[in-house]
């Protein structure tokens, strides 16, 4: 072997091969940029390898990926469902056009004191070129059945024209979307014939037929689509409407439509045209902003419930992947062993949640879309009866997806991030050291119990100072996440008080493996606590007022039978029930509507105007109806000489009326003197209008109308002075119906409209109820899953005690026990905490948000079903898997991994 000998170095050879500082500079640079890209390429690789070895294991264990993409599916589903539902109501409102036709501008309403409009004002309108303008009547008809129906009437040749411009001023998409005038049958509508128009789901339930009977006259129906937002109203020419409501020659209002800035101009046209105050009062539109706010707290209340069930949504999926990680704790130290990073292992265990809550939430967008579609007749239904809201055909919007992902990804990985760090940093040689978990585990749930101990007191702090709606709101959710947060260390309490209580043997190993299962088992039973409570509240509620309205209705309905005659014959009725003999008492009420002023204050620099319906009835009803919350000691001593009047509970709470308060009514001008004392403030439960009643000497002296609106009577009994029976009053309500002229439906007895009330009452409540449900089912489904995993988990230590010689029923009667003192301590807590989120409810949130007063009632019998849903849940989930297990052998049992 030739080598060459060594030789030294020159300095002129040194000097050749010396590199200058920036090639030095320069070769490092890249020697660590191609270290970094490699070192890059190698962790991605790491992480794909990663990644496949979780999805693997999916792949032999689906149960685990289902629980995790179940929780997730179920929680974005409500939410979606329910933001679907509120944002297309309150599109409705911004959107709602008079039927046919657009928004308008500016109404022309009935003047001061008067409930029509003359419609010679429509025409003087008209014949001076403001054809952008369209009369309408409306009201309330009656049906076959005693139902009564809104009838709608406006000039179609009017809408046509108006609906025409509008559409060529619009962009091609929005009259592309917009449903068209073209496609009405204009030619059965305009020839005079007895037709109307409902949309095509109200007709299909109330006029499958293609007939309708209103008011004794049969009428043919025409369905059209729903898109042309109708809602529940009928529809019908304005000759056919003015015949059927009795309005011959009068208009319910006029809407014009116009520019912003041409408002002051028309205005003053009006006046050039003659159109005074007197003849017609001018009101510009809000753009629906005022049934936005009207209905701001019935949305808050919807969107509580659906983020309380998509909390109880992540509680699930979150025990999913907690689950999942302890399954495959072994695996994660294996792959660090054989040399995987921990940063690597961390990024393909994010990807994987990511991939999750991805899949998960696309399958809850499709189904909260379709749970939308069923809740919407409900909330449409509510917000007709409660605010005379009309709601459009619903919609729904990609980025609803987008924003369901971002919500759900930030709260998993905020839940699940410090699950990922804690078994990434695990120690090689550990594994899983199960003693230092359980006291990680009982660290944690001292924590918990701490946090939620400070969440009560803070809550307990902020009660007195919780005014406003939206404070109590925030209160009440700082309690619904401390009662959770209880859970955990009050379970470890509770079964360590049964330890004294057991007998040696099976009971105590028993009791002492259910501590150990408190841990995996918490979150499962935290989101059915959660549920639990919010289901116990919300029943609290809704039994409440149902009976307190109950009580309610029983004084405010005094009399036998209540009649609404068509106007033009009320006097004509009202003196011949005067002269019956049967009659024993005769009632009346009048009502208009009017304007309500509050001086200027500290909160209100300027005086404040609120729309109110003006109500006076006779002495006697007044006295003894009017059910007061509080009054002046001198009420009633000055109410029917003096300018004092009643307000409903309602219009006080939302205004803050004290009694003693001075107020303005514009009604009252006429009497020299417009200002009145605020004397009483009344209950009105299940009316979220604003109210005010004023005595009868009072009404007359502001010259309002003589007539009143409605009337009701009281008659004989058989034996003196003893009351009609409910038999007698019906064949008295048939005939009366044929003596004065009436239908039936226009004939109300007190029982028919109890009956009603509360119908109507459930049906408002019934969204509520099927949201509170829907989070129960939720909950329900959480706790099948934790129980079915958790004793997949134990099939192990199960098997170890059957080949230890304890039989397979006493296995399964263990296993059960087990889980059914979880369970019922957790019902136990559901009772207070449930009680005190139904007070909250009841005494905060309702009063606020509705202003009815409700006195808190229990309903045992709600609770019970409740918790027999926990507890059924709980069998099938422990049956189950113990039927499993007994199909498979020993010793794949035995062989199974321990949690």
């Amino acid at each position: 072997m030739n080598n060459k000998p060594l030789t030294k170095a020159t300095p002129t050879t040194l000097k050749q091969t010396e590199l200058k500082p920036t090639e030095l500079k320069q070769t490092g640079l890249k020697q660590t940029g191609h270290k970094l890209t490699w070192l890059r390429l190698a962790w991605l690789r790491l992480t794909w390898i990663s990644l496949k070895v979780f999805i693997a294991h999916y792949r032999h264990a689906p149960i685990q990926a289902g629980a995790i993409l179940l929780g997730i599916a179920l929680a974005v589903t409500l939410l979606i469902g329910v933001k679907a539902t509120n944002d297309n109501a309150v599109r409705s409102y911004s959107d709602a056009t008079e039927l046919l036709s657009q928004r308008a501008d500016v109404l022309l309403t009935p003047p001061l004191g008067q409930n029509t409009l003359d419609e010679s004002v429509y025409f003087a309108l008209r014949r001076a070129g403001l054809s952008q303008s369209l009369a309408v009547v409306n009201g309330k008809i009656s049906g076959k059945n005693g139902q009564f129906w809104q009838l709608e009437g406006s000039d179609l040749i009017a809408a046509l024209t108006l609906q025409k411009s509008r559409h060529s001023d619009s962009s091609n998409t929005q009259s592309a979307t917009s449903p068209q005038m073209k496609d009405l049958p204009l030619a059965d509508l305009l020839s005079g014939a007895a037709t109307v128009i409902m949309s095509r789901s109200l007709a299909a339930k109330v006029a499958p037929d293609g007939k309708l009977v209103l008011e004794n006259s049969t009428l043919d129906v025409i369905a059209i689509d729903d898109s042309f937002g109708l809602g529940s109203a009928i529809l019908a020419d304005i000759s056919l409407a003015q015949q059927l409501l009795n309005m011959q020659g009068r208009l319910s209002y006029i809407a014009i439509f116009s520019e912003r800035e041409n408002l002051p101009k028309l205005k003053s046209q009006l006046g050039t045209l003659g159109i005074t105050p007197q003849k017609a009062s001018f009101s510009q539109q809000d753009q629906g902003q005022a049934l936005i706010a009207l209905t701001r707290s019935f949305h808050l209340n919807l969107n509580a419930m659906s983020m309380l069930a998509f909390v109880v949504g992540l509680f699930i999926a979150y025990n999913g992947v907690r689950y999942s990680l302890m399954k495959r704790q072994k695996l994660l130290v294996q792959l660090l062993q054989q040399g995987i990073e921990r940063r690597a292992l961390m990024t393909a265990l994010m990807f994987e949640l990511i991939l999750l809550v991805i899949i998960g939430s696309s399958l809850g967008f499709i189904s909260g879309l379709q749970l939308s579609h069923w809740l919407q007749p409900m909330v449409a239904m509510t917000l007709e009866q409660m605010y005379g809201a009309h709601l459009l055909p619903g919609i729904w919007q990609w980025t609803w997806l987008f924003e369901a992902i971002a919500l759900t990804l930030i709260a998993a990985l905020g839940a699940c991030l410090p699950l990922y760090l804690d078994l990434t940093r695990q120690a090689l040689a550990q594994g899983a050291n199960r003693y230092q978990q359980m006291q990680a585990h009982r660290k944690t749930h001292n924590i918990q119990f701490a946090l939620a101990c400070g969440l009560l007191a803070l809550a307990a702090l902020l009660f007195p100072f919780s005014q406003s709606y939206n404070i109590s709101l925030v209160l009440l959710g700082i309690v619904a996440i401390a009662i959770p947060l209880l859970l955990p260390q009050l379970l470890h309490w509770g079964v360590s008080a049964l330890m004294p209580l057991a007998r040696p043997g099976l009971w105590q190993y028993l009791l002492a493996e259910t501590r150990e299962l408190i841990a995996p088992l918490s979150l499962a039973m935290m989101a059915i606590l959660l549920a639990l409570s919010a289901n116990v509240s919300m029943n609290t509620l809704v039994g409440s007022f149902e009976q307190t309205l109950r009580t309610w209705l029983e004084t405010r309905l005094h009399a036998d039978l209540y009649i609404r005659p068509p106007s033009q014959r009320i006097d004509t009725i009202q003196t011949q029930l005067m002269q019956d003999p049967r009659v024993s008492g005769l009632y009346q009420q009048w009502q208009i509507e009017a304007q309500l002023s509050l001086p200027a204050s500290t909160d209100n620099p300027s005086e404040q105007a609120i729309p109110i319906s003006l109500l006076s009835r006779d002495d006697y009803s007044i006295r003894h109806t009017s059910v007061l919350k509080e009054s002046l000691p001198t009420l009633w001593q000055s109410y029917f000489n003096a300018p004092v009047i009643l307000v409903s509970e309602p219009l006080a709470i939302k205004y803050q009326l004290q009694l003693g308060d001075s107020v303005s009514l514009d009604v009252l001008e006429k009497t020299g003197n417009n200002q009145a004392i605020i004397g009483g403030i009344y209950y009105d439960h299940g009316n979220t209008r604003n109210e005010v009643i004023i005595s009868q000497p009072l009404w007359q002296q502001a010259q309002l109308p003589v007539l009143p609106v409605s009337l009701a009577a009281s008659f004989h009994g058989d034996a003196q002075g003893s009351k009609i029976s409910e038999a007698q009053l019906d064949e008295l309500q048939i005939q009366l119906a044929s003596e004065l002229g009436l239908s039936q439906a226009q004939i109300y007895s007190q029982t028919k409209i109890k009956t009603q009330a509360i119908a109507m009452f459930k049906r408002t409540f019934s969204i509520t109820l099927v949201l509170n449900s829907l989070t129960l089912i939720v909950a329900a489904i959480g706790l099948f899953s934790a129980c079915l995993m958790l004793t997949q988990a134990r099939q192990a230590p199960l098997a170890r005690l059957y080949s230890l010689g304890v039989s397979r029923n006493a296995l399964r009667g263990m296993v059960f026990m087990q889980m059914l003192i979880v369970v019922l301590i957790t019902c136990l807590l559901a009772m207070p905490t449930g009680a005190l989120l139904g007070y909250l409810l009841i005494n905060k949130i309702t009063l606020q948000a509705f202003g009815w007063t409700i006195k808190m009632i229990w309903d045992w019998q709600a609770y019970g079903n409740a918790i027999l849903i926990a507890l059924i849940t709980c069998t099938l989930a422990v049956l189950l898997p113990l039927y499993w297990q007994t199909r498979k052998p020993l010793v794949a049992s035995l062989q199974q991994e321990t949690l």
